[in-house]
């Protein structure tokens, strides 16, 4: 938790979130993460501070636990004086005990996004989805959180300006903007209109632009000129050597197949799985995790 300290921005954990992207997809399915449409609505999880403070958190937290579908789960809310934003104790269950920072006790309508956050935790634990880690494993847990509608609670506890700043989670604001705008591209929700914080609608902006960029790179038809000149570059040299050939700085890589026919590697816009096709002109792939159908020309 950044509390009045500096707060980092950009994108220096990108590629372990679109891991943790292809990992959700590959341990939920399809199927699964399409029921995961609705976000967390802030009317469920608003907390003033005239509300009281442990029945409001027990209530909040209760509420995200139904969103994730954890009926049986049960979560005991405490505070005390600590580093880190909260805690949670991940034992064998039903029962989970939660700690949350001291500071929470004056900032309650911020409980939600500690809440969102170690909740999404007890539902990974359960799934038994981890990464090797704590670093990694906590932006898996953030990126879980944003991508299945829990997650714009903790971007928009982020405030910043020239005398203080909060940051609640281990992704950057930008960071998590890109997650929330995936889900948005694939559920057609802007989690933009909940936010009460201007400093996390720019983020999410910011993160919405590149989001839209991962959906424009060659061999896609979106591509833009300059983008596909360079493809067409790079298609020909691997023709040329007849070889593996993964020009730097750019997502797709070539290969021969069997037969001297070359072939294309590419990570879905979507999931990030890589996908691979014969490099034949214009055709249309399907992701077979994601399901989402691509228009290529390769």
């Amino acid at each position: 938790m950044a509390n009045d300290g500096p707060v980092e921005h950009g994108y220096p954990h990108l590629e372990t979130v679109r891991a943790a992207i292809t990992a959700l997809y590959r341990r939920l399915s399809y199927d699964t993460i399409r029921t995961f449409g609705s976000s967390v609505a802030p009317a469920d999880v608003a907390f003033c501070d005239t509300d009281d403070l442990y029945p409001g958190a027990q209530r909040v937290a209760r509420e995200l636990v139904l969103h994730y579908r954890l009926p049986d789960a049960r979560l005991i809310v405490s505070f005390r004086g600590m580093t880190h934003a909260a805690n949670v104790e991940l034992a064998a269950g039903p029962e989970y005990f939660v700690e949350l920072n001291d500071r929470f006790r004056a900032h309650r309508r911020d409980i939600g996004a500690a809440l969102a956050h170690e909740v999404t935790h007890v539902y990974l634990h359960r799934l038994g989805l981890s990464f090797p880690g704590t670093r990694d494993n906590e932006i898996l847990t953030d990126t879980t959180a944003a991508y299945l509608g829990a997650g714009w609670l903790l971007l928009d506890a982020y405030r910043e300006d020239a005398v203080t700043s909060q940051k609640l989670g281990y992704l950057t604001p930008e960071e998590f903007g890109y997650v929330l705008a995936k889900r948005a591209l694939v559920f057609g929700e802007d989690p933009s209109v909940w936010f009460t914080s201007p400093q996390a609608y720019t983020a999410y902006t910011k993160g919405l632009e590149l989001a839209r960029h991962d959906g424009r790179q060659p061999p896609l038809t979106a591509a833009g000129w300059a983008g596909r000149r360079r493809y067409a570059r790079d298609r020909r040299h691997a023709q040329d050597e007849h070889a593996d050939a993964a020009a730097p700085g750019v997502p797709y890589s070539f290969a021969p197949q069997t037969g001297g026919q070359l072939r294309v590697s590419f990570p879905c816009p979507t999931c990030h799985q890589r996908i691979r096709v014969p490099v034949r002109g214009r055709l249309r792939a399907r992701c077979a995790l994601c399901r989402t159908v691509l228009e290529c020309d390769t």
